[in-house]
């Protein structure tokens, strides 16, 4: 089954920070905040071996794998096999992350390989000439995230936000544009969908709070309240 991601959206990253049962409850509390905000799709990234388990334990978000290996079932051991990650729950997947890259004909097959299994493909952009070469490859979702912002706290730029947003948009309008660099803050996530993203994420600013979940919750908050004031 094919799942829709909607404008707004909010990716929770947790990277390798979190595993396990302290995954689980804020997955959980991510699938609260899905129900309760319907408008905003929320997309939650897990490490393979978690995947089912939060599957399992979820109704609303969007489980997403954090990569997948353009391979077919067959030979290719230790490698992350599409359909597997597929039928352990996973109906979106990251590709071509700064601490996971890939060459363009990786980058290539990993997406078709995506899209024939019906996942959603959500591809990081390093630059506007590589957001423009994921956009004709035909992601899903384009992150635009420069690399050095990545962890720091430091947002990216109103230009490059509109700059990206705009090249992307005129080779496909129905690409959704996700701008996350640096987000650590509610007013982080807010400030970013003014400015016209779709949507954004964050992994150490709700890792590293002192309440993940209320950071969580505020982040998600903003994204709503940020997209309807845009509407107006």
């Amino acid at each position: 089954m094919t799942v829709e991601i909607k404008q707004p959206f909010f990716v929770f990253n947790p990277k390798s920070y979190l595993y396990g049962e302290e995954l689980l409850r804020l997955a959980q509390r991510a699938d609260e905040l899905a129900a309760k905000y319907p408008e905003c799709t929320v997309l939650v990234t897990v490490p393979f071996a978690d995947i089912s388990a939060v599957k399992q334990a979820t109704e609303k978000i969007v489980v997403t794998a954090q990569h997948i290996d353009g391979i077919r079932p067959g030979r290719g051991i230790g490698h992350v096999l599409p359909e597997s990650v597929y039928h352990a729950g996973a109906r979106a997947v990251f590709l071509n992350h700064a601490e996971r890259p890939l060459t363009l004909a990786g980058l290539a097959q990993a997406m078709k390989r995506a899209k024939e299994l019906g996942m959603k493909t959500i591809v990081c952009a390093d630059s506007i000439d590589e957001a423009r070469a994921v956009a004709i490859l035909g992601a899903d979702i384009i992150l635009c995230e420069p690399t050095e912002l990545i962890g720091t706290g430091q947002t990216s730029g109103s230009d490059y936000i509109e700059e990206t947003n705009q090249a992307i948009k005129e080779i496909n309008p129905d690409i959704l544009v996700m701008q996350a660099a640096g987000i650590s803050s509610g007013e982080d996530v807010y400030r970013t969908i003014k400015l016209g993203a779709d949507g954004t994420g964050c992994t150490s600013g709700i890792t590293n709070a002192a309440s993940p979940a209320d950071m969580l919750t505020e982040m998600v908050e903003a994204v709503v309240q940020a997209y309807k004031e845009r509407g107006k």
